[in-house]
């Protein structure tokens, strides 16, 4: 585990508590401290935990490599030019990286950039099961492969993107809502607060259960998703071409703290977090239970 920030400490909590060794390195002052008290938080045995501030020690000593260093490309050509040389040449070496490209990241991987992929994962990765798995040009299938059978092995939802993209998967959809949510709030459409609720009390619900796709094959009754696409194609790309295309100029970025601050006045974030992982716990077992 390189870099143990808040990606950090969460996926050591979750290698933990399934039962793996981890030896985690984060060279920033008093780092091992909150490491420790981060992953005791959630919940893990810190038993298992071992510090290091050498980079290169926890990979010599490495199984797998999970890097969560700042999303820069001179610090992680720098860090993985450290991996490259003391990982054994079989180790798979992934970054969390929310949007870097992989190939781009090897770079430094001169001795063996097959090895090297991206492994993100949604925050946090304790608890949300998401892993995207994304191949470069020079990864190999074993690594990949190796990365997508890790993943399984300690409870994580693994997928594989075909193609590397910046922001891969997720994080794309997910810029998306944002492009869209950012404009009408500047075009005073609506409040921050009036789009929260619009998705956490109407489709966010039923995203947490199925994925876009399926959700609106299901909306199209007995004729499915080809009855939606019959009936729903063009006003929806009606819609697509009345989009918003914000720029994110101070008065935006104004406009969005102050809906924030506004909407969340007098909540402790702390309880939210809390209020937010809890209520993901029962969604998770929830369909846990009735996918078994």
């Amino acid at each position: 585990m390189v870099g143990t920030g808040a990606i950090g400490v969460s996926w050591a909590a979750h290698f933990l508590n399934h039962g793996l060794d981890v030896v985690a390195s984060d060279p920033a002052p008093g780092a091992e401290d909150r490491l420790r008290d981060g992953v005791a938080e959630i919940g893990a045995d810190p038993a298992r935990l071992t510090f290091t501030a050498d980079a290169g020690q926890a990979a010599a000593a490495a199984d797998l490599v999970q890097e969560n260093a700042p999303e820069r490309a001179e610090v992680k050509h720098a860090l993985f030019a450290v991996l490259d040389e003391a990982a054994r040449p079989d180790v798979v070496l992934a970054s969390s990286s929310s949007g870097m490209l992989p190939t781009e990241i090897a770079r430094a991987a001169t001795r063996h950039p097959e090895r090297v992929l991206v492994g993100h994962p949604f925050h946090p990765p304790h608890l949300v099961p998401l892993v995207e798995v994304v191949p470069g040009e020079r990864s190999s299938e074993a690594a990949t492969d190796a990365a997508m059978a890790f993943y399984a092995s300690v409870g994580k939802t693994p997928i594989r993107l075909r193609r590397e993209l910046p922001g891969h998967i997720a994080n794309r959809l997910q810029a998306a809502l944002w492009r869209e949510a950012y404009s009408l709030v500047d075009r005073g459409v609506a409040s921050v607060a009036d789009i929260d609720t619009a998705i956490s009390q109407g489709p966010g619900l039923r995203w947490a259960v199925l994925g876009p796709f399926a959700n609106q094959h299901l909306s199209g009754g007995p004729g499915g998703i080809a009855h939606v696409l019959e009936h729903l194609g063009p006003p929806t790309e009606a819609w697509w071409r009345d989009l918003g295309h914000p720029v994110m100029t101070p008065e935006l970025e104004r406009k969005i703290i102050d809906g924030v601050d506004e909407e969340l006045a007098g909540v402790d974030p702390a309880a939210l977090a809390r209020y937010r992982d809890t209520v993901v716990r029962a969604v998770l077992a929830a369909k846990k239970e009735f996918d078994t």
